[in-house]
């Protein structure tokens, strides 16, 4: 199945609806329709829905939402717990945060169905600390819906019970990591874990947990409101439904366009009013900046999973930051791995020690500094922490680089003949405030 050259609003269809965020916007629109339809089946049958939609995971995994529910073990005596990522921090994605503004009420009844589908009573909202606004938001939809009955003891007469907190994190990147998540709210420093065992089976205070984005579980209302055959009509034959595509940097209206999986990126940036004017587009990342960039020789292929595999890369958080002729490449790169090694939690010395030294060998070759030999030193560097840190951090760091001097080494050896880089910072945003701070 091809995509449609047309959006689809689903998660985005109220954001314009005035006070989109309160209660009664969110009812008048059909919500919470999808919670009573949910209470009249059985769990089991709740998450055979999820799993027949064929919805896999919106956080950058691609993992199957309803396989991951039925991991749980239910003849584990100790409590299941729901927790939901909405630690959104990479940079370029930007999804979760304006859905919980606007419509935190469709996060609140995803929550909901979900415990009820995996037999969890308590649920935990695990939001970046420094969006206050939003955990702000989410507390007074929770408390909305806890009014309404939505919440709390016996749900509507169901029998089924279940408390919501919502948890501001102490602002950590790492923890967008589900492990490191788990550490930060049980209190500890936020570092991931070595797995097995798996959350499913240990997580949350060592009890089953289940742990998901937010796009995820506001897309399950939808599905058990509508149907799995509703949800698998749109996208892809492996990549089901339709998904948040985040556009910013030089494109004419950046912001977010829901679409089905398998839209191109030239339909989309057909759908933003193309590249910012006189400009033509240069490279992009498909899933934020830990994903493996891409060019304009890639502006056809499909934005699904397997498409995005296909050409090297990842369909990530669809976190699309797109740039023109006048940015340089090795200084967005350069920028990217700064932030990486910022926010490495130094558990594990691949991760630790690598991300400083990619810093060191970047920052030279930006200033014009070394020889060719330094980018094979730079591609070595990348290869000893590819595969061997705890989590997928060191591994992401490494993504920008490697496919960077892919596409681009000339520009990186333009910089060694140059002595420093030879672009005009007049006339990219890419050094924007830059020489104020010098």
């Amino acid at each position: 199945m091809t995509a449609p050259d047309t959006l689809t609003p689903v998660l985005t269809a109220t954001w314009a609806d005035e006070r989109s965020w309160t209660l009664d916007s969110y009812t008048a629109s059909g919500g919470y329709e999808g919670l009573r339809r949910a209470l009249t089946m059985s769990p089991d049958d709740v998450i055979a829905e999820v799993k027949d939609s064929g919805l896999r995971g919106r956080g950058g995994a691609g993992f199957p939402t309803g396989m991951k529910w039925g991991f749980i073990p239910q003849d584990n005596p100790k409590p299941k717990y729901l927790v939901v990522n909405a630690d959104e921090s990479e940079p370029g994605t930007c999804k979760d945060v304006p859905l919980m503004m606007a419509s935190p009420h469709t996060l609140v009844e995803g929550v909901i169905i979900s415990c009820f589908a995996i037999r969890a009573h308590t649920a935990f909202i695990y939001i970046r600390g420094e969006v206050l606004h939003v955990v702000r938001r989410v507390q007074a939809a929770v408390a909305e819906a806890y009014a309404a009955g939505h919440l709390g003891r016996d749900i509507h007469g169901s029998g089924f019970d279940l408390d919501v907190v919502v948890h501001a994190g102490a602002g950590a990147y790492i923890c967008g990591e589900e492990t490191a998540l788990l550490e930060g709210l049980e209190g500890r420093r936020g570092q991931p874990r070595l797995r097995p065992p798996f959350p499913a089976v240990a997580g949350l205070y060592a009890s089953p947990t289940v742990i998901n984005n937010v796009e995820s579980i506001a897309s399950v209302p939808s599905i058990v409101r509508h149907g799995a055959g509703w949800f698998a009509s749109m996208g892809t034959e492996k990549s089901k439904g339709f998904g948040i595509f985040s556009l910013s940097g030089h494109v004419t209206r950046p912001g977010q366009y829901e679409a089905p999986l398998g839209i191109t990126l030239r339909e989309l940036i057909g759908l933003a009013g193309g590249i910012r004017e006189g400009h033509e587009l240069k490279f992009w990342t498909p899933g934020g900046s830990s994903t493996p960039l891409l060019t304009a020789e890639h502006l056809d292929l499909p934005l699904d999973f397997e498409g995005m595999a296909a050409a090297g890369t990842m369909l990530g958080t669809r976190a699309i930051q797109l740039f023109d002729e006048t940015t340089c490449v090795v200084r967005a790169v350069l920028r990217w791995t700064e932030f990486y090694k910022h926010e490495s939690c130094g558990k594990c010395t691949p991760c630790r020690e690598g991300t400083w030294w990619l810093v060191q060998t970047l920052a030279a070759l930006e200033r014009g500094q070394g020889s060719e030999a330094d980018l094979d030193l730079l591609l070595d560097q990348c290869d000893n922490i590819l595969g061997r840190s705890f989590c997928a951090l060191g591994d992401g760091a490494t993504s920008p680089i490697t496919s960077s001097i892919r596409f681009f080494r000339e520009e990186y050896l333009a910089h060694l003949t140059h002595g420093g880089c030879p672009f005009d910072a007049a006339r990219s945003t890419a050094w924007a405030g830059q020489e104020a701070l010098a």
